[in-house]
């Protein structure tokens, strides 16, 4: 009678050798032989953490903090993370912002002064929406063109260049109403047509015509105030000319002043000899030197 034929098992698991993918290692059935160090139901020579009870889904391996990252690979395997950061939280950058404006410092053109998300953090005094630093009228609101600054007259000149921002004028005039011909001949007249008493400043009475067509200019360009200027010739000492010459001035201010116009809109100089428009060597040279000038200046 033939002998039996011995079944060879090595690992003495229950698995025959010739069946066991493990057969010199103790391992279950249900693993085809081979053994489950973590008894996470995946055989050692697929686990990737033999050592860990882990997930199929992770090739043996656990998720501690349920990130979906397999603790093998999470560099942050106690606390949840993203995959683009390995594992870890991504990290919160705080941002600095010294003067508390709403505007972090990053974008911040004056991080040390309060100022709003539209002047890129500076200061605007006006709310014009342009920064004081870049704004010519920092104090009153503005245009963008005329950088910060308003157009009071809507004369097409900001009231930064205008001598007359209340009145509209000309940029030829720097913002002022020009002055009518028939006007500045009057005032060109003037220059002769004021007389005095010889060697003193009483006003003689033909010249009061002119002094009242001065005043009633004065009346018609409220945004201009006048200088006006006492001249004399060389005759006599220079000493006696600088006063006589200032004592004229005075006498025309005063006299406008007489007729309504604001004494704050005057202003009165003596030059004496010192400023000659013609020569002293002759009568009619002396007579134009002799004279009071009277020239309208924009108000300021």
């Amino acid at each position: 009678m033939p002998k039996a034929e011995m079944i060879k098992d090595s690992d003495n698991d229950g698995l025959p050798d010739d069946q066991d993918l493990c057969p010199n290692a103790f391992g279950a059935k249900e693993l085809n032989g081979c053994p489950d160090k973590d008894s996470d139901g995946i055989a050692d020579y697929l686990d990737k953490c033999p050592e860990s009870a882990g997930l199929k889904e992770f090739a043996g391996c656990p998720d501690t903090d349920s990130d979906g990252i397999s603790d093998n690979e999470d560099e942050c395997p106690n606390v949840a993370g993203t995959k683009s950061n390995k594992g870890c939280p991504e990290k919160v950058v705080v941002a600095i912002d010294t003067d508390s404006d709403g505007v972090p410092d990053t974008n911040d053109k004056c991080p040390n002064e309060k100022g709003s998300l539209a002047t890129m953090g500076c200061p605007d005094s006006d709310s014009d929406g342009i920064a004081d630093f870049e704004d010519k009228c920092p104090n009153k609101p503005g245009l963008r063109i005329y950088y910060g600054c308003p157009d009071t007259d809507g004369d097409g000149i900001d009231d930064s260049r205008d001598k007359c921002p209340n009145v509209a004028g000309t940029v030829a005039n720097e913002g002022c109403p020009e002055i009518k011909k028939e006007d500045k001949k009057t005032l060109e007249v003037a220059m002769q047509a004021v007389q005095f008493q010889t060697g003193s400043a009483v006003l003689k009475a033909e010249s009061n015509d002119v002094l009242n067509q001065i005043a009633d200019i004065m009346s018609r360009y409220p945004d201009f105030n006048m200088n006006i200027s006492g001249h004399t010739d060389n005759t006599g000492s220079a000493t006696a000319n600088q006063s006589l010459s200032e004592r004229r001035a005075k006498a025309c201010h005063d006299y406008l002043v007489k007729k309504g116009v604001s004494a704050t809109r005057l202003n009165h100089t003596g030059f004496g000899e010192s400023r000659p428009i013609s020569t002293n060597e002759n009568e009619k040279g002396r007579s134009l030197n002799r004279r009071v000038e009277f020239n309208l200046v924009p108000r300021q």
